[in-house]
């Protein structure tokens, strides 16, 4: 073609590219149910012959003008239905134009925002874009992603063989003052185009260079500097370095393409004053007055910082020991956790949200009856998520129907016992009725801990539960977005394997990076994390990746992927932590862990039966070369970050397929990407289906189909799951499927419909347990709020429909009971399978602090607002 240019609305003129004209063609076909590739191709080559003999490089078309020609060519090939959905995505997509300049203060759009739905553009704007003391947005979405990325290039600079040595043998250089803002918007890497928005230019604010300058006194204070920081300096300025903006761009790319996401505090701090990166901490509390108001006071750093907690209360003495000191009588650890509770509330999180707590108590406690009843009454304890650590030793007790002994951690008495199967029982009975506790599992969680002969048990997790961690250590999270792989073509929906393994990697180094350019809120904190230098690289939009695949969630073809999908992240993530330790040294504590020995931190690796790639190999490597990161992978919460990306939340399946979001400029219909093109791609699509799934609780069970599109609905229905319409017990299978391959943990909600029984509940736990689960959280509909989406599984009392799978078996072969298929009537009551009725009381509805909304659905252990998307997780 003689036309290689065209004019955006912009202004801008950009490279001609005839796909997009062919895409967005094929999308108004298949969306009244036309699509046909060989008058696809008559009319693109229609289209395109036309641009040729109108237009010439030195008249290059306008994008409005080659609009004008596709609805003419549609027109001309008698193709009126497609053309009127062309022409009404054509305004829609100007409606949606004009709302993301309104909302960014902008003239234009660039490709940046056009990438992003209209939904991540209102949520970037009212969380974690930048703003002035006016109100007025410092950056866009495309210059937050340049903020994050020139930050995390910074290492990749520093750990040049030109100037880093591995070994630590050069002199230490002089310190030298260094005042960042002198060369703010002054110095960057040479590259990038100005004209591109997918590759753009930058130069670092004087945040990024006080980062910059921190990790060069850092590395230089161990040896590992060649050069001092004034020679860096002149070398950085002279473009010595300038080959890694591809590494920036790479890490640009990753976010722009929404292949991957790192947590909410990385995008809401990095190159920024506070420039506080991680979102899980867990802290030490000791049994003494000054130890617990240290704790107190290192919890409110940590939450002005934009992080959450979480704390092991299991030294503190009893209610009614002695204080020596006093003479008194000790308050218990549920007295010491409402201070934290306290200042949770006062310190609201780096001015963008309240913290979060993860309150841990072990079993063995005299307190544990207290623990595990302190959130009965509503409005106790609110900003705490509570789990019971249940240890080793209490299982043959369990099993045995003996006597439990309670332990005062004072003095190592016994202080008195508990039943355990009335203790365990209770827990159920509590999680029942309010959702709190969760269980913790001691010896699942430290099984494959490379580290627990040199530095014991882990004993806390961060407050989702998804990060165990020793005390003052942190991790940062990302997570990568499975539906970015799914590749169409001629009819064909496949995986990308190749792809997602590449990105893994440059995910890897992106979180590995964070760590040495992350502004910790605690001295101790740094130094904990940088001796294992722990990441979590996660995963979210599973479940619109299954939809994608027509593959069902609790089908064993959907558990084989979740396994595959997982067991990617955490070789990959590894194999490219090697490389890591190869150039820039493995993390301090290596020497000390299981890995010298062979031992490996996922329990996927001890069932060579289930893999799918050479971990033998991985394996040798490790043991070679030593490893950057202690631990690489964990499945968190993603709940706004997925979002960002317009796909399912982590590894949840979806919630509702639609339903209605309401926000201040009136109310619409929220659907699943995957099924909103289905449906087009069906001839399915109207207003009427969309109101009738939101009224149905966003289920397509029960959904009534258009005339001659029964066997279309029927095929869908067994496809487009949601999560009411999943069995717990495959909520807890999808769980552990993946949990094999993670080296921390898994953050997911087991949803309950409101009709299972207590005894349900104690069922779950023990299959979680057997399972290798390192924890649990269950939450049966309407413990803790009103429900909010009423699917068929709650309205009639039973499951709606059942996949076919092995889960049931698995249970029944591991001794468990098998569950409530349905809820239970008066009449079917036994001695043997009570169902728990708890006392009458108000339900607790809880409201959205952000928009008082009481639409409020609980998934991934996090509270999450139907209407404006806020979620009550750190992480997110």
């Amino acid at each position: 073609m003689r036309v290689t240019k065209v004019v955006k609305r912009d202004g801008r003129v950009v490279e001609f590219d005839s796909f997009r004209i062919r895409r967005a063609i094929e999308m108004a076909m298949r969306e009244v149910g036309k699509f046909d590739e060989a008058i696809l191709d008559k009319v693109v080559k229609y289209v395109l012959d036309v641009i040729d003999s109108t237009f010439s490089d030195e008249r290059p078309p306008h994008v409005e003008e080659i609009q004008d020609i596709v609805e003419l060519a549609l027109m001309k090939y008698d193709l009126f239905e497609v053309a009127k959905a062309y022409i009404v995505y054509r305004k829609e997509r100007e409606k949606i134009r004009k709302e993301k300049m309104a909302i960014l203060g902008k003239d234009y759009v660039d490709d940046v925002d056009k990438r992003l739905s209209l939904n991540a553009v209102r949520l970037l704007a009212s969380r974690y874009l930048q703003k002035g003391p006016d109100g007025r947005f410092l950056e866009d979405p495309k210059g937050l992603f340049i903020r994050i990325a020139s930050l995390v290039v910074i290492p990749d600079i520093l750990y040049d063989p030109l100037i880093f040595d591995k070994e630590g043998e050069q002199e230490v250089h002089p310190t030298e003052y260094f005042n960042p803002e002198e060369w703010a918007g002054k110095v960057g890497l040479g590259g990038g185009d100005p004209e591109n928005h997918l590759a753009p230019p930058f130069v670092w604010n004087a945040h990024h260079l006080e980062r910059m300058k921190a990790l060069y006194d850092e590395l230089n204070s161990q040896g590992k500097m060649r050069v001092s920081w004034s020679q860096f300096f002149d070398m950085l300025r002279d473009g010595r370095f300038d080959h890694h903006y591809k590494d920036f761009l790479e890490y640009y790319r990753l976010m722009v393409d929404l292949k991957f996401i790192p947590n909410s505090p990385t995008l809401f701090n990095a190159g920024t004053m506070l420039g506080q990166l991680s979102a899980c901490f867990v802290l030490p509390i000791e049994d003494s007055l000054e130890s617990i108001m240290r704790s107190a006071t290192e919890a409110a750093m940590i939450f002005k910082s934009g992080g959450g907690v979480g704390i092991n209360y299991s030294k503190l003495r009893p209610q009614g020991d002695i204080v020596r000191s006093t003479g008194g009588q000790a308050s218990g650890p549920v007295s010491f956790m409402r201070i934290i509770d306290v200042i949770t509330d006062v310190v609201k999180q780096g001015g963008r949200r309240r913290g979060a707590n993860m309150g841990i108590l072990e079993i063995w406690h005299p307190d544990i009856m207290k623990f595990i009843e302190a959130k009965a009454k509503p409005g106790n304890l609110e900003n705490f998520n509570l789990s019971v650590m249940i240890t080793e030793d209490f299982w043959k007790y369990y099993e045995e129907g003996k006597d439990y002994p309670l332990i005062n951690p004072r003095n190592g008495e016994v202080w008195g016992s508990i039943d355990p199967r009335e203790a365990f029982r209770k827990i159920a009975e509590m999680a029942w009725r309010t959702g709190d506790p969760g269980v913790l599992f001691a010896d699942n969680i430290n099984r494959r801990n490379i580290l627990r002969e040199h530095l014991g048990e882990i004993k806390s997790t961060n407050p989702c539960g998804e990060e165990p961690l020793y005390p003052y250590e942190s991790c940062n999270l990302g997570s990568m977005n499975l539906y970015a792989y799914i590749r169409r073509e001629n009819g064909l929906v496949t995986f990308d394997w190749d792809e997602y393994s590449r990105d893994i990697r440059k995910a890897l180094r992106f979180l590995d990076n964070i760590i040495d350019v992350n502004k910790f809120p605690i001295p101790e904190i740094e130094k904990t994390t940088k001796r294992t230098r722990k990441v979590g690289l996660g995963l979210m939009g599973l479940a619109d990746t299954l939809f994608a695949l027509r593959i069902p969630y609790n089908s064993e073809e959907g558990f084989n992927f979740m396994r595959r999908a997982a067991e990617y992240l955490t070789y990959f993530a590894m194999l490219e932590s090697v490389e890591r330790a190869k150039e820039r040294g493995s993390f301090p504590l290596f020497p000390e862990s299981g890995y010298v020995r062979g031992e490996m931190p996922v329990e996927g690796f001890y069932h060579p039966e289930i893999w799918n790639l050479d971990w033998d190999y991985l394996r040798e490597q490790i043991m070679r070369n030593g490893i950057r990161n202690a631990e690489v992978t964990t499945i968190a919460p993603t709940g706004s970050i997925s979002m960002i990306a317009e796909v399912s939340s982590g590894i949840e399946p979806q919630f509702a397929l639609v339903f209605e979001k309401r926000v201040t400029v009136g109310s619409f219909f929220y659907v699943d990407a995957e099924f909103e093109r289905q449906l087009k791609e069906n001839g399915l699509y109207s207003e009427k289906i969309l109101r009738d799934i939101a009224e149905n609780g966003g289920s397509l069970y029960g959904i009534e189909a258009p005339e001659g599109k029964e066997d279309v609905i029927e095929r869908m229905k067994r496809i487009f799951l949601v999560a009411y319409d999943i069995p717990w017990w495959d909520h807890i299978r999808a769980e552990a499927e993946i949990s094999r391959w993670i080296c921390a943990a898994v953050s997911k909600t087991i949803n309950m419909p409101n009709w299972v029984s207590v005894s349900d509940i104690e069922k779950a736990y023990l299959f979680a347990h057997r399972l290798g689960l390192k924890g649990i959280t269950v939450y049966r509909d309407g413990s803790k709020s009103a429900q909010v989406l009423i699917t068929p599984t709650q309205r009639r009392g039973e499951y709606a429909s059942f996949i076919e799978n092995e889960t049931l078996k698995m249970m029944e072969s591991l001794g468990i009971e098998l569950p409530q298929l349905r809820k239970a009537k008066v009449e079917e009551k036994t001695q043997a399978q009570p169902v728990f009725k708890p006392p009458a009381q108000p339900n607790h509805v809880e409201t959205c602090p952000e928009c008082g909304s009481t639409r409020l659905i609980h998934k991934e252990d996090c509270v999450t607002c139907l209407d404006c998307g806020w979620s009550a997780c750190v992480v997110t």
